[in-house]
């Protein structure tokens, strides 16, 4: 509270009064220790913590770009793109699982659960991701053939990537679920990508040469220094949370939520990134460069979004386990109204800002600019049901969710092979836009189905609710 006293004291005399309310709703946020303050104060911290990555993120690919040129560009953003979906999806479901059943196992302080799920979600990250590299070695061995020669080299380094960002996924998930912001989001978001640069930047002043395989190595040295310091930090922290005992491990339990989660954010982590997997196999490294430049660009209004999911998971969960439906009805609401407007305004801005923006990764990335205003409407379109997919599976509907997807990636699936070869990479941004548009309706009726919630910018969830009965069930 004395620091926003402090911050008012700075402002002109005529705008202390009308920045009243703001400063002590802020400092409610900040200082509470409820729930909602918990929760909000968390999507403040992932807020901030996009807001910088976006910047570093964005730079960092300007400084690539201009280092490597368009051709070695698109060969590494391809490549890298490529891995972390791999990486990702090695994890099968099990870093979201975390945040599941960690808010659950907390609430009842069932500590040699919270010992186990922390353990096994570790190791098994470990050996799934290490299974599935080496499958990856072994299929890129023997095909080799089939696949263009300058992506051969940067595929082997990048498979060896894996094991460490499905440990750094596991690791953001344990983080996330006790509502540790910085030390979730800043190791994947922030220190990664500054270590890629810098180490990217230091090989080129040894007289390295300006190539993807540069690249690779720096991102392959990154990505195990991040998650390395990342593990030890999350170990150390647990330790101080939690005493020393025994384990509890209920595998086949978790197995059984990981495997739906896993379809789910395989679906949606396969729709929000295979676009530039796509381009890739039907275009040049030239025009892979123009469309990540373009779509990277247009991302800075995702970490909107992401911010409000980082922070809702945990309280979805522990609000669909008390039974309280109105008060998960009216959050719901809040998260949705935290990831329109916010989206709007910074859609809008980067949108005014585009030319400019692409004009730094270099003269033919200009190209990409009628890309981002069609990217921007299937933005729009997932931000006006907020984070529906998080609301389904904290609420265990991970089955329907996963359907969800599963019909918005066959729609950009086809909507990818059918207009790329037609329209290049127009069709690719209008593919994805309208996967994007096909997902959000599909979430909102979902949701409205199974819980009874209108998930719409422009709606009243709560009354919504009651409409569909939930005043009778919460008595």
């Amino acid at each position: 509270m004395a620091v926003i006293q402090s911050a008012e004291k700075l402002l002109p005399s005529g705008l202390r009064g009308k920045a009243d309310p703001l400063m002590r709703a802020l400092a409610v946020i900040l200082a509470g220790d409820d729930p909602r303050s918990l929760a909000q104060r968390m999507a403040l911290v992932a807020f901030a913590i996009r807001v910088v990555s976006a910047a570093i993120a964005f730079v960092s690919q300007i400084v690539l770009a201009r280092v490597m040129g368009e051709f070695e560009y698109g060969i590494f953003v391809f490549v890298w793109a490529l891995v972390v979906i791999l990486g990702d999806l090695s994890c099968l479901g099990f870093h979201t699982t975390v945040i599941r059943f960690l808010p659950e196992y907390e609430g009842r302080s069932a500590y040699p659960e919270i010992r186990g799920l922390t353990s096994t979600a570790r190791i098994f990250a470990l050996l799934s991701s290490t299974a599935l590299a080496v499958a990856g070695l072994a299929g890129l061995w023997l095909f080799a053939g089939s696949v263009q020669h300058y992506y051969i080299v940067p595929l082997y380094l990048g498979l060896f990537c894996m094991p460490m960002i499905a440990l750094g996924d596991v690791l953001e998930g344990t983080a996330r679920a006790h509502s540790w912001a910085l030390v979730a989001l800043s190791p994947t978001y922030i220190v990664r990508p500054v270590l890629i640069l810098a180490f990217m930047l230091a090989a080129i002043g040894l007289d390295a040469p300006h190539t993807a395989l540069t690249a690779m190595v720096a991102a392959l040295a990154a990505t195990y220094l991040t998650t390395v310091a990342q593990f030890f930090n999350i170990v150390r922290r647990l330790g101080r949370r939690y005493v020393a005992g025994p384990r509890k491990v209920e595998f086949s339990l978790w197995m059984k939520a990981a495997l739906p989660i896993f379809l789910v954010e395989g679906f949606s982590f396969l729709l929000t990134n295979s676009d530039v997997i796509v381009v890739g196999l039907y275009l040049d490294p030239q025009s892979v460069a123009v469309y990540f430049a373009a779509a990277k660009t247009m991302a800075l209004v995702h970490f909107v979004f992401f911010s409000v999911k980082a922070a809702a998971a945990p309280r979805f969960s522990a609000l669909f386990s008390s039974g309280d439906r109105a008060a998960l009805a009216r959050f719901a609401g809040e998260t949705v109204r935290w990831s329109f407007w916010p989206s709007l305004a910074v859609g809008l801005g980067v949108l005014a800002l585009g030319h400019f923006l692409l004009s730094l990764f270099g003269p033919a990335f200009t190209a990409g600019y009628g890309l981002m205003a069609i990217l921007f409407a299937g933005i729009l379109a997932k931000a006006l049901v907020g984070p529906g997919e998080v609301l389904l599976v904290m609420s265990g509907e991970q089955a329907l969710c996963a359907f969800v997807y599963a019909a918005a990636l066959a729609a950009n699936i086809a909507f990818n092979v059918t207009l790329i070869p037609l329209f290049g990479l127009t069709g690719a941004a209008v593919a994805t836009a309208g996967a994007m548009v096909v997902e959000a309706t599909l979430l909102h009726l979902a949701v409205r189905r199974k819980l009874a919630i209108v998930l719409f910018a422009f709606a009243n969830p709560l009354k919504a609710a009651r409409i569909n009965g939930m005043d009778h069930h919460d008595r």
